[in-house]
């Protein structure tokens, strides 16, 4: 950051060089992600009535924080199970900012089947306009607030202090690898600008796969050998056909 400082004031003619261009940096530690199971998501849900449902959205749909509090009744399609992540609200000097997603693209979400009921009952009587989770007062959903007032404390209760509402984002990922989606449905599913960036981020989440791809190959292996033995001898014998033509004629 303070490189690009730097550069900004040599194209603005305030400074001759960019002192701190080329300095290589000293790599950055990886804080280690968790990922809860089904049965815990459902033990925090439970944990954080009556805003369990906050809890499972995070959960099976990885929406940034911002895109869940900036969520919006027309943007929820229950037939189609499907939440258009169209904004996201920051906070800025205490005041909701409201603008386009981190990457300022659109996306689809797909939602689970078992979320729909629970969905349709919460947008019941609202306007297209309405956000679709606010305070208890109406306004807008608030990170720090919904944490110290019920996240935190439904985390400590099953074992899981410290736990964020962004470890959900992590937990969707490693849910949705789990049950086979691959590296681009999940890109597409959290937001993120590349395939890349998801690899660089969940890498570890599809080491199975290289496994799955090896254990494919032996079977193919296998039966591409199982098939060599079977046909093996199998065919007509030229020689002797070649033979009894002579014969015959």
């Amino acid at each position: 950051m303070f490189s690009l400082l730097l550069a900004l004031a040599v194209r603005n003619g305030q400074l001759t060089r960019n002192v701190a261009a080329g300095v290589r940096l000293p790599r950055v530690g990886r804080a280690e992600k968790v990922f809860l199971t089904h049965a815990q998501v459902a033990e925090l849900a439970a944990a954080a009535e009556p805003h369990g449902l906050i809890v499972r959205v995070l959960a099976y749909t990885g929406l940034r924080w911002g895109e869940l509090a900036a969520l919006r009744v027309r943007r929820v399609d229950l037939v189609k199970r499907r939440l258009l992540v169209a904004e996201s609200v920051t906070e800025v000097n205490g005041r909701a900012v409201f603008g386009t997603p981190k990457t300022h693209q659109r996306r689809s979400v797909p939602l689970p089947r078992f979320l729909v009921e629970p969905m349709a009952a919460q947008i019941t009587g609202r306007s297209g306009d309405d956000l679709v989770f606010t305070s208890p007062g109406g306004d807008v959903l608030r990170n720090n607030n919904f944490r110290r007032r019920v996240f935190d404390r439904a985390a400590e209760s099953i074992g899981l202090a410290g736990l964020t509402p962004h470890e959900l984002r992590h937990t969707a990922a490693s849910l949705a690898v789990a049950e086979g989606a691959n590296v681009k449905a999940v890109q597409r599913m959290l937001g993120h600008a590349s395939a890349a960036m998801t690899l660089d981020v969940y890498a570890d989440l599809f080491e199975d796969d290289l496994d799955q791809v090896a254990d494919r190959l032996d079977r193919a292996a296998g039966r591409a050998a199982a098939d060599s033995v079977r046909t093996e001898g199998v065919g007509p014998d030229l020689d002797a056909v070649r033979s009894g033509r002579r014969q015959h004629g």
